[in-house]
């Protein structure tokens, strides 16, 4: 800038007027001021306009009365007498600040030694500067990262939000390329598209310095110079990959939603098929006697009763339905498990058991407790697809209040603790923290839901143990699953004898179910054991025939789902009628606030299909053996 205000009047003028007429017909303040003193001896036309000052005032100040050194101006001051250009701060007459580059060449004047001061304005150039700066530091503020990049994509600005989200800083990142940082890849649809129409906007994913992969709504502005020419690109990036995967985790919730709609609906269905197939092997087994019939009846009753497991698992699964809850021994449940593992396990992977005879007992869900360990044992193949060992194995142990206090919702006590442990790739600290969360998961995608071990965690709580987990990567992962003991086995209680079954004389049931095939099977099964029925297939005929015949009908088993009138109308249509009436309520998939209802009015036995013939009967046998009574609330 020092060529800018550079003199036009030598300092070696030969004629003092030649220099006057120059000096007053410049364009830029200039002054000639005393070089000892600083006094004002000589003032253009040009400084008197700009300051405000008459020429009179002037030469009744010095010079360092208007002008100050800027903090930026360094040691310049040594040289002024060698026309340096310095920056200094001016005050006008009116109090008006004006930032100038001044330059002082030392002159002879009416016989003084003087100094020549010449003035730029560089006021408006300063506040733009500080408008620049004071926009940077708001667009520093801003959460979104906001970066400029030229045609070539070299990067010319990286804000703090950039250096947030990306994890560059702005030193390492400016005049590097996008393509070797950030950017994933090219995008020359989106490029084509912004010169042509000036913006583009899309989703795209970039990687962070970390090796993230991040995901972000990218908006860019063509930026022209002032001949309308691409200049650069503004890119604005906003991180969506939380929402992203808030979005997926909503839509496989979704999907669960729809899953458990269907298994709602296909449960009733699938346990009505069940239902006669179980109550038939009870009846042909007082029809046979030959050993080869009974073992394939056997056969078969199982199946049914494995496959209405499987029914109660995927209900549990899709819609927490909670299944029975009893004494289990798990020694049995973890000798059952490790058979079917070591028949559909690769052979590369060994399993083994351990458990002490005098294993306690727990008081569970046999189903959701074979899930929770069929859950842990399939995380452990998938993390040795090379192979390994997977180790099952239980335990008694007493908690005490120095283990309770380090593993939260642990309770004092005695406990039965179910260990899985295997040999494959282990975990992180970071991944460890994670993998209780909902649909999180290490594994590929489309092979895994990321619900497994949420489902876990949830099942344990709800039998009030809690879970502990040890891994190391390289070496392997241990889960230990802490269950309370039943405290029927501490203090040796035996299980009670059961009732055995007596045969009916001949009580007259009514029967109500709209699928033909239980119908059948019910009503052989009830006259092969002494008692006499009357079918209907839904609430309507039902109600009508219990008109008819309610002085001789001594119990009525309904179904729950049917066509015109489901079984808690029904129930409460024959309450009206009959506020003593004795009722079985059965359902292939009943569901909690139907058992409160019928609850209310009175009803005290449910069976849930499929059933047995043994359970059916005990059903029977126990209401018909229940005194009358009114119930106390009707609904």
């Amino acid at each position: 800038m020092a060529t800018l205000l550079e003199s036009p009047v030598s300092p070696q003028l030969e004629s003092e007027a030649s220099f006057q007429l120059l000096f007053h017909q410049h364009p830029l303040p200039m002054w000639v001021v005393d070089a000892t003193s600083l006094a004002f001896v000589a003032v253009n036309d040009a400084a008197l306009k700009k300051y405000g000052y008459s020429r009179e005032e002037f030469f009744q100040m010095t010079m360092d009365q208007i002008a100050t050194p800027m903090e930026d101006a360094g040691e310049a001051s040594d040289d002024l007498k060698h026309g340096a250009s310095t920056a200094w701060q001016h005050k006008r007459k009116d109090g008006a600040t004006l930032f100038v580059e001044s330059t002082w060449h030392e002159i002879p004047f009416g016989g003084r030694d003087a100094v020549l001061v010449l003035t730029l304005d560089r006021t408006e150039q300063r506040r733009a500067e500080r408008r620049n700066r004071e926009q940077a530091n708001l667009l520093n503020l801003a959460s979104d990262a906001i970066i400029v990049r030229d045609l070539d994509n070299n990067v010319l600005f990286w804000n703090q939000g950039a250096e947030r989200l990306y994890g560059w800083t702005t030193e390492e990142m400016i005049g590097t390329k996008t393509l070797e940082t950030f950017v994933k890849e090219r995008h020359y649809e989106a490029e084509i598209e912004l010169l042509k129409i000036g913006f583009w906007i899309g989703q795209l994913n970039h990687q962070s310095k970390d090796g993230r992969t991040i995901i972000v709504n990218s908006r860019w502005t063509l930026v022209r110079d002032d001949d309308g020419n691409p200049k650069s690109v503004l890119v604005i990036d906003t991180d969506v990959t939380e929402t992203k995967k808030l979005e997926s985790q909503f839509l496989r919730a979704q999907r669960l939603e729809g899953i458990g709609t269907l298994a709602s609906g296909i449960a009733h269905d699938l346990n009505n098929i069940l239902s006669p197939i179980l109550m038939s092997c009870g009846i042909l087994r007082k029809e046979f006697e030959d050993e080869d019939t009974l073992k394939m009846l056997s056969i078969i009753e199982g199946s049914a009763e494995r496959g209405a497991g499987i029914v109660k698992q995927v209900l549990t699964f899709a819609r927490g339905v909670e299944g029975e809850r009893v004494l289990l021994q798990l020694k049995h449940l973890v000798s059952e498990l490790a058979k079917v593992m070591a028949q559909t396990f690769p052979r590369n992977i060994d399993i083994q058991t351990h458990f002490p005879p005098d294993l306690w007992i727990v008081m569970g869900d046999a189903t959701q407790l074979h899930q929770v360990l069929l859950n842990l044992c399939v995380n452990a193949r998938d993390a040795m697809p090379q192979g390994g060992s997977i180790r099952l194995g239980a335990e008694n142990v007493d908690i005490d209040a120095h283990f309770a206090s380090m593993n939260p919702g642990a309770q004092l006590g005695p406990h039965v603790v179910l260990r899985a442990s295997d040999t494959g790739s282990g975990m992180s600290p970071e991944t460890m923290e994670k993998i209780f969360d909902p649909f999180f998961t290490t594994k590929e995608v489309g092979k895994g839901t990321g619900l497994g071990l949420a489902t876990v965690i949830g099942i344990v709580k709800s039998h009030g143990g809690f879970l502990t987990v040890q891994s190391e990567l390289g070496v392997g992962t241990t889960f230990s699953v802490f269950l309370p003991a039943s405290q029927e086995k501490k203090t040796g209680d035996t299980a009670k004898e059961e009732v055995p079954i007596e045969r009916g004389n001949g009580e007259l049931v009514l029967v109500v179910d709209d699928e033909p095939p239980i119908r059948e099977a019910l009503v052989r099964t009830l006259s092969a054991n002494g008692y006499r029925a009357y079918t209907a297939e839904d609430g309507s005929d039902a109600l009508a025939l219990y008109f008819q015949r309610r002085a001789e009908i001594k119990l009525v088993i309904t179904d729950l789902a049917m066509g015109q009138m489901d079984g808690v109308t029904l129930v409460r249509s024959l309450r009206k009628v009959d506020p003593k009436v004795r009722v079985i309520v059965s359902s292939g998939h009943m569901q909690k606030e139907n058992v409160v209802i019928l609850e209310g009015m009175g009803v005290k036995t449910f069976l849930d299909k499929p059933y047995t013939a043994e359970k059916l009967l005990r059903a029977v046998q126990k209401v018909l053996k229940q005194p009358e009574e009114e119930p106390e609330v009707v609904r």
